[in-house]
């Protein structure tokens, strides 16, 4: 028998090297020809790599979490069948880590000192995204012993969820007392790659930050109206789109703000049309969609788009160019808005909106108290290009657009 030692492929577009975030393959096991052998992580994506050759595994280079480089020995197989290595064939493109399913079915718990369905052994590779086989691997849960409820048997998250609920003290029965006291994660994968961006944007960022009170009872009242006299199947209006459409008619005086900083070539790159950023909270971590060219777009458009790039980030189904090139983000944080909060920077962005929770509360209003709804507007700025009297100024022309809503839809000029 020989030996064949596979290499970290080039995954495409300037990448050096790739993390590590889950081995389906270990040494010892007997593979086969294009089986999921281990998925890896770029700046870009997730992606899972199939074997080249069927084999034994004699050894992996690289934990969970640890960067191997594009060209390193990353597995050795033992071949098989007389196979010689110089005769293994080139490794099948590795490819973009299959998306869950967008409407899972619903676990079904069984109760406490109920006999559990037989357990099912599955061949070959186990159909899942990323996300299930992280979490089953932190909970220990073979996802080959699991189920799947899913189109053709793929497991979705509530296969995942129903595999853990046994061990992870959901039955009545269950001894707390034998829990371990701490239980360690490691940062690794998408949730890495939100932190790395993050501590980057904060440390190099000199952040503005501004705050300011917007009175949307007229807004509301014009989202209410909206809402019942809306298309059929256009679905229910938030303030999101609203806010995004009143921020387009902002940046013709503010063009300042529709930044992007090339911080190689030390170069602003404003930018005429408008690429808004949604942040978006995924069971994976926040990702920011992209509504391009905002600014061509009507109202319905808008939130049409907010939509379905929200549901494509949740359910992983999102592609890379809708993940990228926006020029200005707008975060929500809905419900749990609070009064404030200190947005950070999507760099390579110079501005961020976020939206906190609107409440109706007591407040002097021509001349009387009344009650209106109040909601704040919670603003970001990168002090290196936004002045902050740019910032204070392009966050009061903003309220004004949305405490008069109706001058969102009058087309304006941009300011000389």
């Amino acid at each position: 028998m020989s030996q064949y030692i596979f290499k970290m492929p080039d995954l495409g577009e300037g990448t050096v090297d790739a993390e590590i975030v889950a081995w389906h393959a270990k040494p010892g096991d007997q593979v086969t020809e294009d089986q999921i052998i281990v998925e890896v992580m770029t700046d870009k994506a997730a992606v899972e790599v199939p074997a080249p050759v069927s084999g034994r595994v004699v050894s992996v280079t690289g934990a969970p979490g640890e960067k191997v480089a594009v060209g390193s020995p990353l597995i050795v197989f033992e071949l098989t069948n007389g196979a010689n290595a110089a005769d293994a064939p080139a490794a099948a493109p590795p490819r973009p880590s299959a998306p869950e399913p967008s409407t899972p079915q619903p676990a079904t718990l069984q109760p406490a000192g109920s006999q559990p369905a037989a357990a099912v052994t599955r061949q070959g590779r186990v159909m899942t995204s990323p996300a299930n086989r992280r979490r089953a691997h932190e909970a220990g849960v073979d996802l080959t012993t699991v189920a799947g409820s899913g189109p053709g048997g793929r497991i979705v998250r509530s296969d995942v969820e129903a595999a853990i609920a046994p061990s992870a003290g959901l039955k009545i029965a269950a001894d707390i007392g034998a829990l371990p006291l701490t239980t360690e994660i490691k940062v690794i994968g998408l949730r890495r790659l939100i932190a790395e961006r993050m501590s980057e944007a904060k440390r190099n960022i000199p952040h503005f930050a501004y705050v300011e009170e917007v009175d949307v009872t007229e807004l509301e009242s014009l989202r209410l109206y909206l809402n019942g006299s809306a298309p059929k199947g256009a679905g229910s209006l938030s303030y999101l789109p609203l806010v995004v459409m009143a921020l387009i008619q902002v940046l013709k005086s503010y063009p300042q703000c529709n930044v992007l900083y090339d911080a190689a070539r030390g170069v602003l790159v404003r930018h005429r049309a408008v690429h808004v950023g949604i942040a978006t909270q995924t069971p994976d971590g926040l990702k920011v969609p992209v509504v391009r060219n905002a600014q061509a777009l009507g109202l319905w458009e808008i939130a049409a788009e907010i939509r379905r790039l929200a549901e494509r980030a949740r359910t992983n189904k999102a592609t890379r160019e809708e993940l990228v090139g926006s020029t200005i983000t707008v975060t929500s944080l809905g419900k749990l808005g609070g009064i404030a909060s200190t947005p950070i920077i999507n760099a390579p962005e110079v501005a961020i909106i976020g939206l906190n929770k609107a409440v109706e509360r007591p407040v002097v209003h021509q001349g009387g108290v009344v009650v209106r709804r109040i909601m704040n507007l919670s603003s970001s700025f990168d002090h290196r290009f936004v002045d902050g009297y740019d910032a204070a100024a392009m966050i009061q022309a903003l309220k004004e657009f949305l405490e008069h809503p109706a001058t969102i839809f009058i087309p304006t000029v941009k300011s000389s």
